[in-house]
């Protein structure tokens, strides 16, 4: 593939002037290792999507800089009818808007050294400094990034990454060329409108999952309209749509919006998470908030970076096996 390649309808090296990890920046938007919409792979990362606005398909190929550590050259590749407003769009992509220099100079607040001060702990400080390049990707991509998170309501990591490989192959489509084997375009809102009630059985889709996509779907062209507008206003929009509540929100523009400070409050374990690494004990989505609160603005870079610490949460129980009807 690396020797391969024909000569893209468009491309741009990009010089940031910051390091950029473009791994690890844009594996937020990959769901799971068989996600036929966006790889990981030797030469680079590779997505496959239309472009907002227009719907024009595109075959984009992002390649790491040399290091991740440090400012280099990144390339940007792209092929198909969407190629030149993607390249266009690979700034905001790759999270290059999105200021970390203030949150860099406060890791540690105000006051963290008088009684009752926060500091972040040293395994959290210590994950920035070994990922310097970490961005928050804007794909700007709302209804892309709705179906994908409407598939991971309420469900297991397994169910989610399968609904999600099953929406995109059974009604997807084919990505431009030179796409790598097995990659598809997302399916489109009329897609998703034209699928039988009975197909989402067979996708391990729950009930509530397709009315929530469904509606999605018929509200496509509004919904997109939503991916040039402010965070509060895109989650206050969101939230009046039956079946989109506050974690689909903030899970969604913080890829579409590469949203700095939008916390997804009713996760199932990023509250325990959260309160084990900053206080030492289990907590709720009030708590997390509370003890999150001293890098009001940065909630979502600190969330990111405990995720990067190493530190893995107290687990409790059994973990759910759900059982697969898909055949019956």
């Amino acid at each position: 593939m690396l020797n391969s390649l024909p000569t893209p309808d468009a491309s741009v090296v990009l010089t940031p002037g910051v390091p950029v990890d473009v791994r690890l920046t844009l594996g937020v938007l990959q769901r799971g290792h068989a996600d036929p919409t966006v790889q990981s792979r030797p030469d680079g990362v590779w997505l496959c999507f239309r472009v907002p606005g227009t719907g024009d398909p595109v075959t984009l190929l992002v390649r790491p800089a040399p290091s991740a550590l440090v400012a280099g050259p990144v390339p940007v590749l792209a092929w198909g009818p969407g190629a030149r407003a993607a390249v266009a769009g690979a700034h905001r992509l790759l999270g290059l808007d999105d200021d970390w220099s203030a949150f860099d100079t406060g890791l540690v607040p105000e006051g963290a050294g008088e009684p009752g001060g926060a500091a972040l702990p040293h395994a959290v400080r210590r994950a920035r400094r070994a990922h310097p390049g970490l961005r928050l990707p804007a794909t700007g991509r709302m209804v892309d990034q709705l179906f994908m998170v409407v598939l991971e309501q309420k469900v297991t990591h397994d169910q989610a990454r399968a609904g999600w490989r099953w929406l995109v192959r059974s009604h997807g489509e084919p990505a431009p060329a030179p796409a790598p084997e097995g990659m598809l375009l997302p399916p489109t809102a009329e897609a998703v409108r034209r699928i039988p009630s009975w197909q989402w059985h067979a996708g391990w889709v729950q009930p509530a999952q397709s009315r929530a996509l469904l509606r999605v779907a018929e509200r496509a062209t509004a919904l997109e309209r939503l991916g040039d507008r402010g965070v509060d206003e895109v989650v206050d929009t969101l939230t009046t749509l039956p079946g989109i509540g506050v974690w689909t929100a903030a899970e969604t523009v913080q890829r579409t919006h590469g949203a700095p400070d939008t916390v997804a409050v009713g996760d199932y374990h990023l509250a325990h998470h959260v309160g084990e690494v900053l206080s030492g004990r289990r907590t709720d989505d009030a708590g997390m908030l509370r003890l999150l609160e001293p890098w009001a603005g940065h909630r979502q870079r600190v969330v990111r970076l405990i995720g990067l610490s190493g530190y893995r949460y107290s687990r409790f129980g059994p973990r759910l096996a759900p059982a697969d009807h898909r055949r019956r």
